[in-house]
């Protein structure tokens, strides 16, 4: 762990109102663009799935293409339905 505080979490000993006031401020803007910025964590759950996945991959190459023929089936099955309700 870092001895570095979250950005939404508001020091304390703050005396003078106004200061805390723009603490307390920062401290909300920095929770509600990490809670709304979607393209950020989206990424990151990519990035940890990927990592998952190489692991796997790594420890059991068989699993790891099962996984990849089932994934490939559900998108073309998902693609082939789509295209049959469309060209109705």
């Amino acid at each position: 762990m870092s001895s570095e505080q979250s950005p939404t979490v508001v020091p304390s000993g703050i005396q003078n109102p106004v200061n805390l006031a723009r603490a307390e401020l920062k401290a909300a803007l920095a929770a509600i663009e990490i809670k709304a910025n979607y393209p950020k964590r989206i990424r990151q759950s990519v990035d940890r799935a990927t990592v998952k996945a190489r692991k796997v991959a790594e420890k059991k190459p068989i699993v790891a293409l099962t996984g990849l023929i089932v994934g490939a089936s559900a998108v073309g099955t998902a693609v082939w339905g789509l295209a049959r309700i469309a060209s109705r």
